[in-house]
């Protein structure tokens, strides 16, 4: 059964840095384009980072340039995707859900195939 299951969110002062986590099982993640979704309180999913089988990235504008996400396979077999957030801002505040995408395009909820259950990362002024 495919599962994408993250880990890593965290409250932070302003300035400050995160690494969040999705752990892919089930299967092979090659086929699938990887992204991060953030869900700011009381606003709507919206994709901010992806990376496809090749590790081409692109982010959204609110994060290029302070985010950066990439894809590993670790030695003891597990597959992470991660997110390195830098010089966090209040506005980066929200759920970080992790996605997958069979269809070539990661961008927009419909694109999704296979969501994670959500980590919150909170800024603070």
């Amino acid at each position: 059964q495919v599962r994408l299951v993250e880990s890593g969110g965290n409250s932070v002062q302003a300035g400050g840095s995160l690494i969040l986590s999705c752990e892919v099982s089930g299967y092979d993640y090659h086929d699938y384009l990887l992204a991060w979704f953030r869900q700011p309180p009381g606003n709507a999913r919206a994709a901010i980072a992806a990376i496809d089988s090749d590790n081409s990235a692109d982010y959204s504008i609110s994060v290029r340039g302070r985010f950066a996400i990439s894809r590993h396979n670790v030695n003891d077999g597990r597959k992470i995707l991660y997110l390195q957030l830098n010089n966090l801002r209040p506005e980066d505040s929200g759920l970080y859900f992790c996605a997958a995408c069979s269809g070539g395009h990661c961008s927009v909820i419909p694109d999704v195939n296979i969501w994670g259950q959500g980590t919150q990362v909170t800024v603070y002024s």
